[in-house]
């Protein structure tokens, strides 16, 4: 599946100054677009009800993190980064793009759509890191935490 950047950034390609790299990801869009049913299609099941729940849950974790996160050369707060990638996530999903959290995390939470830059993360008392990792080690903590939670009884309580 492919990602996009964020509506309003997208630029000419052919006119640009940059070669284009492993972030355009506008060929394989189109020709994904192409194959997505239609606007009218259901294409949610369990998994992809899961893959939503824990891509939301990875961006309220960054948005509350305190951390802040390094777009494109730039520092921006938790608040901030947590809006902009709930807003790629967002334009991918009226796109039926989304795919899975480790999907989500290589095509949009790791580097910019846009320019290819890697994004970073720093969190107060940690060593700066690299965004796809931070949110690597994120998903695999809420993996562990759902994991510990599970099975549980119809009261809610644990088995």
């Amino acid at each position: 599946m492919a990602w996009l950047p964020v509506p309003g950034a997208a630029q000419d390609l052919a006119s640009s100054r940059r070669t284009p790299g492993p972030s355009d990801f506008k060929q394989a869009a189109v020709a994904e677009e192409a194959k997505a049913p239609g606007p009218g299609v259901r294409q949610d099941d369990g998994e992809s009800a899961q893959a939503d729940a824990e891509i939301r849950a990875l961006i309220a974790g960054l948005a509350d993190s305190g951390c802040r996160f390094q777009r494109n050369g730039r520092w921006h707060d938790a608040d901030d980064a947590g809006a902009h990638l709930q807003r790629k996530y967002d334009w991918a999903r009226r796109r039926q793009l989304s795919g899975d959290a480790e999907t989500f995390i290589e095509r949009a939470a790791s580097r910019s759509s846009l320019t290819g830059r890697a994004y970073r993360v720093a969190c107060p008392g940690r060593a700066e890191a690299d965004a796809g990792e931070w949110f690597r080690a994120r998903l695999a903590a809420l993996r562990a935490s759902a994991a510990l939670d599970w099975p549980r009884q119809p009261d809610g309580a644990s088995a």
